[in-house]
């Protein structure tokens, strides 16, 4: 696949607890990206957050929650990451997830590209 130019990002933040057919649900939206041919994603885990509900997330040992914040970053053309957003809701609303879906334009530079 080539992927430069004007892109989009897709960002998806859930709880590393969420879970969605006996697996995390970032792994299972993960694995639904490849399946669908998604051109590159990143998960990541965040050190602290808060989102609708205002309750602390942290990844310190005495928290005010166990549920740390993991954010997925999925990169592909605009029609792509569009179709595949309602695949993501769908699995939240199966894993009961509050997190949050956002979209945003990029500009890719480098994509693959071996230099040597």
């Amino acid at each position: 696949m080539n992927l430069s130019g004007h892109a989009r990002k897709l960002i998806i933040i859930v709880g590393e607890s969420d879970i969605v057919y006996q697996r995390p649900l970032y792994e299972a939206i993960i694995y639904a990206a490849k399946k669908y041919n998604i051109a590159g994603a990143t998960v990541s885990k965040g050190i602290l957050s808060y989102g609708a509900e205002s309750m602390l997330h942290s990844s310190k040992t005495f928290a005010l929650s166990d549920d740390i914040p993991v954010i997925i970053g999925l990169v592909d053309v605009d029609e792509r990451l569009s179709d595949f957003a309602q695949i993501i809701n769908r699995l939240m609303d199966k894993a009961g997830s509050r997190g949050l879906i956002t979209m945003e334009e990029v500009d890719v530079l480098r994509y693959g590209e071996s230099h040597g």
